[in-house]
């Protein structure tokens, strides 16, 4: 991370310096951000706008204080690539649980009452992610993102014990949603709170009370099938307790084991009965006895001694979408939407292929540069109507996939579905699982593919795929995708053509001069008067030859720009291919060697458009149909 930019800075350069909240620009009792739960959804949002020292926000949560145990564990590889951006990924990877591989195990077809090893396959496919699939509890993904909101320079925090009662809306006022919240600690009488928001973002679950005042409502498929899950420390005999495993017995049912970080705890899914027509699994009153009965049931001949139970629960599978996720309407001159749904608010499915919090943290990461952008006056507040559309159509692919996974299971459960094709199906769909085969569909934010071909390995629409590079200042090995901060910048990474870039023919020499000297280029039209040359658009370089037969000073001025008060040269914009280490980024993600390109990240880390390096026209006007003018 660079710091001292603007003069000494001792101590954390990771604590922000605080702001006296009493001088921000809301008035008392108002705020831009309301923040309704304190989840994956809420608190990723919550971390991502506490960047931003100019905007206020508030998060509300129901509960008395911060989860401790239960719920979500998995995290997908693209939730570790949006954890980089916040910082704490390599905290997570250092206590979480890698799934390295996934083992599958099913009845004997020699000794009916015993289960035998099927397969075993790798778990995430090799390339697909310079991140791992790990397990860590959900609490302690809280913890690290209240870590990231209390270093911020608001020093921002939950509140704790306060429900929303009442949502209204008034688009005529500077701050149309009024939220009345009601705060009761325990032991304590109710109080009476409004609060005036710019923007209301509802995170409360399932049960959202923020749908529910946007006269939303979850449909679907009913649920049929009761789960129980379980956190156990357990003295067992079963050699795949430390993988992830899948186990299907016939006639006893199916579980799923899920390793949890620490090295001896295990999490584990069992399926239960069948519902009847609109019947919730609590009707059943199981107890954990029988649930630690039906896994011992599932597990024999091997033995299954539970000796403490951290945390357990049953549930229902059923798959239900709201039909939008903000409050503008199918109008689409009406005026902009004020109130956002996001996580399960907004879609509910089965945990079991890991998808819920990953899906949910994605949405809050889609809307928070979109609220931020808008609240600095970067960008229209029609910028924000792209949220709805495009995780709305996230949550239908998810909801299709946890369908199908769901029907798969049940068929393995029941023994008629074939073991091979389930371990086939599997694989196919490993991308899927670990979150990076989401894609755009084209838009104001998603440019058309007319010029894919320059660099085939960074698909438009779809997350920006890291490979390795070498600093061309100090020659430090890292990962490309890794400078791309929750900060609410884009991203203009250069690919250099063959030429050399102080030639006169270098095309990315051309464009870095456009970019640098031209008032009418983006950096310039979109950036203020008082702001560094990077604060909007940050400019990265990627050359082709080795480090060593480059100068800093052999590169335009905008890779080695002057910044901050004193004109301090930043001179950690320039990256060469890792050729040492055999790790072209060129050729590992197909970038035209001759022309180069420009491949355009939006600060979600997805990939906006590629472009020649020499259409300056077309790089213009892609920003200006999403920045407003700022002449600085």
């Amino acid at each position: 991370m660079q710091f001292h930019l603007n003069g000494f800075q001792p101590g954390d350069p990771t604590i922000a310096p605080a702001i006296d909240e009493s001088q921000t620009a809301s008035p008392a009792g108002s705020v831009d951000v309301l923040i309704i739960g304190s989840g994956p959804a809420g608190l990723t949002l919550a971390a991502q706008l506490s960047a931003f020292a100019g905007i206020s926000t508030r998060l509300v949560e129901a509960k008395p204080g911060p989860m401790e145990k239960g719920q979500a564990d998995g995290v997908s590889c693209r939730s570790m690539e949006m954890f980089e951006a916040f910082g704490f990924a390599h905290t997570v990877m250092r206590e979480a649980y890698w799934v390295n591989e996934t083992t599958f195990w099913k009845t004997d077809p020699e000794a009916a009452d015993s289960i035998i090893r099927t397969g075993r396959i790798q778990d995430v496919e090799d390339g697909l992610s310079e991140m791992p699939h790990v397990i860590l509890n959900q609490a302690r993904v809280h913890d690290m993102y209240l870590d990231v909101m209390q270093r911020s320079a608001h020093r921002l925090t939950p509140d704790y014990d306060r429900r929303l009662d009442r949502l209204e809306v008034d688009d005529k006022s500077p701050y149309p949603v009024t939220a009345t919240i009601s705060h009761q600690p325990q032991g304590s009488d109710a109080t009476e709170e409004v609060i005036q928001a710019r923007y209301v973002v509802g995170c409360d679950g399932a049960r959202s009370a923020v749908r529910a005042a946007m006269g939303l409502e979850l449909k679907g498929d009913s649920a049929n099938k009761a789960w129980g899950v379980m956190d156990v420390l357990v003295v067992t005999d079963f050699p795949d307790i430390r993988q992830k495993t899948l186990v299907q017995a016939a006639g006893s049912g199916a579980l799923l084991i899920i390793p949890r970080e620490g090295g001896y705890m295990a999490r584990v899914y069992v399926e239960l009965e069948t519902l009847g027509e609109g019947e919730r699994a609590r009707n059943r009153n199981i107890t954990l006895e029988q649930l630690i009965a039906a896994a011992q049931r599932i597990f024999h001949p091997y033995s299954f001694e539970v000796k403490d139970t951290i945390w357990w629960s049953v549930y229902e599978i059923g798959q239900r979408l709201t039909d939008r996720f903000d409050n503008a309407g199918p109008a689409p001159h009406g005026p902009p939407p004020t109130v956002f749904i996001a996580g399960d608010a907004c879609h509910t499915h089965s945990p079991k292929a890991g998808q819920g919090m990953n899906v949910s943290m994605g949405d809050s990461f889609n809307l928070g540069w979109k609220l931020a952008a808008v609240l600095q006056g970067r960008a229209a507040p029609d910028l924000l109507r792209s949220y709805s559309g495009e995780r709305a159509a996230v949550a239908r692919q998810l909801i299709a996939f946890d369908q199908e996974w769901t029907q798969v299971l049940a068929a393995q459960s029941r023994g008629t579905g074939d073991s091979s094709k389930f371990q086939e199906y599997f694989v196919e769909h490993g991308r899927y699982t670990a979150g990076v085969s989401v894609q755009y569909d084209m838009s104001a934010l998603t440019g058309p593919t007319d010029h894919q071909h320059l660099a085939g390995g960074f698909d438009i629409g779809m997350r920006f795929h890291s490979a390795p590079v070498i600093r061309l200042a100090d020659a430090k090995p890292m990962h490309l995708g890794h400078v791309v901060r929750a900060d609410g910048r884009w991203r203009l990474f250069l690919f250099a053509d063959q030429a050399h870039p102080a030639a006169a023919d270098s095309r990315l020499a051309h464009m870095c001069h456009y970019l640098h000297d031209d008032p009418a280029s983006p950096l310039h039209v979109h950036g203020r008067a008082d702001e560094d040359i990077d604060d909007v658009i940050d400019v990265r370089g990627i050359l082709q030859r080795d480090f060593r037969a480059l100068n800093l000073g052999d590169l335009p001025p905008l890779l080695r720009p002057d910044k901050g008060r004193f004109g301090l040269i930043d001179s950690e914009k320039a990256f060469c291919a890792d050729i040492k280490n055999n790790a072209d980024i060129f050729d590992m993600r197909g970038v035209d060697r001759r022309n180069g390109c420009a491949v355009i990240v939006r600060p979600d880390q997805y990939v906006a458009h590629v472009l020649p390096l020499d259409d300056f026209a077309a790089l213009t006007a892609f920003f200006c149909s999403i920045l407003l003018r700022q002449d600085g």
